[in-house]
């Protein structure tokens, strides 16, 4: 791809990063990374990139062309300042710190700075994560293109142009992951209940969710076509979504309130 890269904080999803860019092509060596942590760093350079603790211990002729921030937004005002010379001669800057508004970068970087506001989710891990972009308004095409085909190593990418729409991303799709895999345990918990031995509720939980995941994005149908296709009247599973579809207490007023507090919460943190 040509790009010279900073990622600054190697956790998971810098991890899940790393790991989609080099399969995607990206020379390791065009790839530095910074993270205090030693196990992390590790990782980096295990993969052959070019691995630092510190923005100080950086090669001193290095340029890149994209600067991805993936550190906790609890931490990421104190992190900007160190980077500002790199924004200054034009390095794209791509965070993915949930919450954390397009003018704080702007107010660290300078007005004038090309910054992209990125909201991953974990199953970038797998290369499939869902990968929401909002950029400012000095973002060039070319510095999109480059976003775009970073993201894309990871998952899917969509671009809105609407930043206020970055905290329901947050709520329903960056934390979404962590809702599905509470229902797999709740399945599992339930078919266990129910009589089944562990192993085997587990076994089918995650794959009921996961083929019915695949299912759903293989489908010329949605959702709601594809729930009913497996709904018999007065079957099984016509009684358990009489449950889960109540109107008071099923799954539709609960996930409504999931994603709101979620939304909140990231609009707190910004």
């Amino acid at each position: 791809m040509g790009l010279s890269l900073l990622l600054v904080g190697c956790g998971k999803m810098g991890q899940a990063m790393l790991g989609g860019w080099i399969d995607d092509g990206i020379i390791p060596a065009e790839i530095v990374v910074i993270d205090p942590n030693a196990e992390n760093l590790a990782v980096a350079l295990d993969l052959k990139c070019r691995g630092v603790e510190a923005a100080a211990d950086m090669p001193t002729d290095f340029m890149p062309d994209v600067i991805v921030l993936a550190v906790k937004p609890q931490i990421i005002t104190d992190v900007l300042p160190i980077f500002r010379a790199f924004a200054e001669k034009g390095s794209l800057v791509v965070s993915i710190a949930a919450g954390t508004r397009l003018a704080t970068f702007e107010a660290a970087f300078g007005e004038s700075a090309a910054i992209v506001r990125a909201m991953p989710n974990t199953p970038a891990a797998v290369h499939q994560g869902m990968i929401v972009c909002c950029p400012n308004g000095h973002v060039s095409s070319a510095q999109k293109s480059d976003c775009d085909r970073l993201m894309r190593a990871i998952g899917e990418v969509a671009w809105i142009e609407d930043e206020e729409l970055m905290d329901a991303v947050t709520g329903l799709s960056g934390s979404g992951p962590a809702y599905v895999f509470y229902m797999i345990e709740t399945m599992t918990a339930a078919g266990v209940k129910a009589g089944l031995p562990e192993g085997l509720a587990v076994q089918l939980a995650q794959q009921t969710v996961a083929g019915a995941g695949a299912l759903a994005r293989a489908s010329d149908e949605d959702a709601a076509q594809l729930r009913k296709n497996v709904t018999s009247p007065n079957g099984t599973t016509a009684a358990g979504l009489a449950v889960l579809m109540d109107d008071a207490s099923g799954l539709g007023p609960l996930m409504e309130r999931t994603v709101a507090a979620a939304t909140r919460r990231s609009r707190e943190l910004g």
